[in-house]
């Protein structure tokens, strides 16, 4: 009898050891991030846990909950070929994501360390869906990337789940052939200052951009000496426009996320390499209700890596800023041309060139002319003969088949194994 009751403590004991075993195993499951670096903006707010009851497989999700609004990124270190096109993709699923103001860009979704590219944020509750990041690596050997709850435009509240994390490389297209995605809306549609402004393109601004943009295509050619050429689509939007952003330097514009819902179908679709935005945001009568900064295009912004510029029609009807005519404007396309220009400006500089600054042609001696503008800047801008001591700088001729990567990059994509496992 004794004998059985000490092997019944015996197993007792061995069963106690087992569990604490197991809770042991699970705890650390549980909380396993030795690979990952966790970023958040606030502290002792947000939960971060290795899920093994919600997962989209086999493998345990990563659990991101903030009960208050916060900014929190769980990100890995990955190693990258130059300038190479990646897509990371996983499965998501959210429950009360909540962003403290309407912008697009904030919520549940994929992105790299001290970039501004992400892929779309999921809000709300939903169930599992997939969610893709596409970028080039340009000069990068190494990035920190992860999956968020918040982000640059918004902190988030509420909880994510992401699953199957993956990684492939790509295929860039090297051509010189950019595709432009030119959309013009109809008609304003906004409330500033408690004040509804409506305003409508006339048939002859349609006309007159039309040209231009036919212009443009010609113009990227001729003055990049045959180094880059511009296929152009153009599409009218009847949806008024009725979001915009603010700067206090720049005063209102149209920001990404103001049109995404507009455009993402006809971009998805496609596999564009700039976005032209074309809006009216002032007429006759409303000359100064939307306030305008000095700008007619903004430059140098970008739609999941696409680049994204904005050009506004003039207030006053009879100007020519967007019509040829031999005695007053012989560049009618100056303004897409130098807003296209500051996306290649950014490009090169994140590829790692030293260029001069699109606004410094005065510094470099060249002047505004009166019949075509900046002309002679921009020719020697985009093939490197800018007389600097005695060196040629400006693009670099490389720059014209550096394009964003999209999709069709991808048609034979590589997989890199056991990256976020």
């Amino acid at each position: 009898m004794r004998v059985f009751f000490k092997l019944i403590k015996n197993l007792i004991f061995f069963a106690i050891i087992a569990c604490a075993l197991y809770f042991a195993y699970e705890f650390f499951q549980e909380n396993n991030f030795m690979d990952y670096t966790k970023n958040i903006s606030k502290k002792d707010i947000t939960e971060f846990k290795r899920d093994n009851q919600i997962k989209y497989s086999d493998k345990r999700s990563f659990k991101i909950s903030s009960p208050e609004f916060n900014d929190a990124m769980i990100t890995k270190k990955v190693t990258l070929k130059k300038n190479k096109p990646y897509r990371v993709s996983c499965m998501v699923k959210t429950e009360n994501v909540e962003s403290e103001n309407d912008k697009s860009g904030s919520g549940a979704h994929i992105s790299i360390d001290g970039q501004t590219i992400r892929s779309i944020a999921v809000k709300g509750t939903t169930d599992w869906q997939k969610i893709e990041l596409i970028f080039n690596s340009k000069n990068k050997e190494e990035l920190a990337i992860g999956v968020r709850l918040g982000g640059y435009e918004g902190e988030c509240k509420g909880t994510a789940w992401f699953s199957d994390i993956k990684i492939e490389q790509g295929v860039a297209d090297e051509s010189n052939e950019w595709k432009f995605a030119c959309f013009m809306y109809n008609n304003t549609d906004v409330n500033i200052n408690n004040e509804n402004v409506k305003i409508q393109v006339s048939d002859a601004e349609v006309s007159d951009i039309r040209n231009t943009i036919r212009r443009f295509e010609d113009v990227c050619e001729t003055l990049s000496q045959g180094k880059m050429k511009a296929k152009c689509d153009f599409y009218n939007i009847d949806t008024p426009l009725s979001k915009l952003s603010y700067d206090e330097e720049f005063g209102y514009y149209v920001g990404p996320e103001d049109v995404e819902n507009d455009i993402k179908n006809t971009i998805n679709q496609n596999n564009y390499d700039h976005i032209f935005i074309i809006v009216k945001l002032g007429n006759d009568k409303f000359m100064n209700t939307i306030q305008i900064n000095d700008w007619i295009g903004l430059g140098s912004m970008d739609y999941y890596g696409i680049g994204f510029s904005n050009i506004r029609l003039p207030n006053d009807s009879k100007s020519y800023v967007y019509k040829y005519d031999s005695r007053i404007n012989e560049f009618p396309e100056e303004v897409f041309l130098h807003e296209f220009l500051h996306s290649l400006e950014r490009n090169s500089k994140e590829y790692g060139y030293e260029i001069p600054q699109l606004h410094d042609y005065q510094q470099y001696g060249y002047k505004e002319e009166a019949l075509i503008g900046q002309k002679k800047w921009y020719t020697d801008y985009m093939n490197c003969e800018i007389n600097s001591g005695d060196s040629k700088i400006g693009l670099p001729k490389e720059i014209y088949t550096l394009k964003p990567a999209k999709n069709s990059d991808f048609e034979y994509a590589s997989e890199l194994k056991n990256i976020f496992d």
